[in-house]
């Protein structure tokens, strides 16, 4: 890549926040996958972000890439939804899932079934002042599921907000259009490091020191030190 491309920053502002990236720091700190992302999906990253004004250092987007396939570009929840709240039509929603209850197809609210349900889907709906009828969506958890960590654990919440985020896309598809978050796509879970995680990096980078704890207690110096505890690993033999 070109070290213009690496080190030119370029500024935005995102709710009266100020933001800057550099092809950099979407390289070391914005990308998650296993491989190196190319200068035209950096730059394709760098214009979402300015344009659609999203703030990845908040995690509402960041770059996916595996292998040799092409990167994605992931927009988080969240993101939709402070979109859609700073529009003057949107005027509130409600969503649920869809199961098969008693052979019947049934809409429940929220993401809670009884115990015999058989979850089929999901569903949204979106108002805007300037409608008659709500946006809606219906989507089959077929379909939408990945078959990942989260997907298994919470299929409630997976599906439901999916259909929630196809809601909005449809009801907005001028300031949401082209956006995808990670509930919607194919994205390995747990490998993306936290703001916080970042932040201790980038204090490695530049003092060439080692990474510190970023949680910390006050020191009362006039308390005495107590005594290490022995763990029972410091005894001869098993401690159990």
């Amino acid at each position: 890549m070109s070290n213009d491309l690496m080190t030119k920053s370029v500024e935005f502002e995102v709710n009266g926040e100020p933001v800057k990236l550099s092809g950099s720091t979407v390289k070391n700190y914005l990308v998650r996958g296993n491989a190196e992302v190319t200068e035209q999906e950096i730059v394709m990253f760098i214009n979402l972000c300015k344009y659609q004004k999203l703030n990845p250092f908040l995690n509402e987007a960041y770059l996916v890439k595996f292998g040799s396939n092409p990167a994605q570009i992931i927009v988080g929840k969240e993101a939709f939804m402070k979109r859609a709240e700073t529009n003057d039509n949107f005027d509130g929603l409600e969503a649920g899932i869809i199961v098969e209850r008693d052979g019947n197809m049934v809409d429940v609210e929220g993401a809670i079934k009884l115990k015999n349900d058989l979850l089929i889907g999901g569903w949204a709906k979106v108002y805007r002042s300037d409608r008659k009828s709500p946006i809606t969506v219906r989507i089959s958890y077929e379909e939408f599921n990945k078959s990942q960590a989260t997907w298994k654990q919470m299929p409630l919440n997976m599906i439901r907000k999916t259909a929630i985020v196809n809601a909005m896309r449809e009801a907005f598809p001028g300031s949401l259009g082209n956006m995808y978050t990670e509930e919607e796509q194919a994205v390995p879970t747990g490998s993306r490091p936290s703001s916080e995680e970042a932040v201790k990096r980038e204090v490695k980078e530049k003092a060439n020191t080692e990474v510190i704890d970023m949680e910390y207690q006050e020191v009362d110096e006039n308390k005495p030190v107590e005594p290490e505890k022995k763990s029972a690993f410091d005894d001869e033999g098993p401690g159990f």
